[in-house]
């Protein structure tokens, strides 16, 4: 399952569509069922106690998801609050975003922008973000000539979702509350 920011074989969207598939099978064929259990999802796994932030800083995440973005430890626990939610596609995009801005080489920046394209933006991508039309037209068009800032507005606007949307119950969540304790 999620476990923070280690790599997986499985995000919680692909594990999310198995389950379906699997219950879509279990309707279908009965006999079957015993071979289709379904596991509980494990416990997320908790970054390195060696990160852990300390309460004051915690308690600044809950009016800053800039800050709680740059902070390991914060970005693995909301990460892993997301992906309990079934939505960790915005972080990750946010996350392969900031990576892509990073990139030095035109041929690997091209490269880049097309697996973000197609794993976030385009229409049925796996992890498909929630962007405006207008949005995504301009991000295309952006990609025609890949730059550091291709992304810019689309990451914006996610971002603006998490800060709007998600921070707010991740700070009602478990896995903020146990931090500031």
């Amino acid at each position: 399952m999620c476990k923070g920011l280690a790599a997986l074989p499985h995000t919680c969207l692909e594990r999310a569509k198995e389950i379906k598939i699997k219950l879509g099978t279990l309707l279908q064929k009965p006999d079957s069922a015993i071979d289709l259990i379904i596991p509980y999802p494990e416990k997320p796994e908790k970054p390195a106690k060696t990160l852990k932030p300390s309460p004051e800083e915690v308690l600044q995440w809950r009016d800053s998801l800039e800050k709680l973005l740059q902070n390991p430890y914060g970005l693995a626990r909301f990460r892993s609050f997301l992906c309990s939610e079934f939505s960790e596609e915005n972080v990750e995009f946010w996350v392969a975003c900031e990576d892509y801005k990073k990139t030095k080489s035109p041929v690997k920046m091209e490269e880049k922008a097309k697996r973000i394209y197609e794993e976030f933006i385009q229409t049925e991508a796996p992890k498909e973000v929630n962007i405006d039309h207008f949005t995504k037209a301009v991000t295309m068009k952006n990609l025609v000539e890949p730059s550091p800032s291709s992304f810019d507005m689309a990451q914006k606007r996610i971002f603006a979702l998490m800060e709007k949307d998600s921070l707010p119950r991740f700070v009602r969540s478990e896995f903020y509350q146990e931090l500031i304790k």
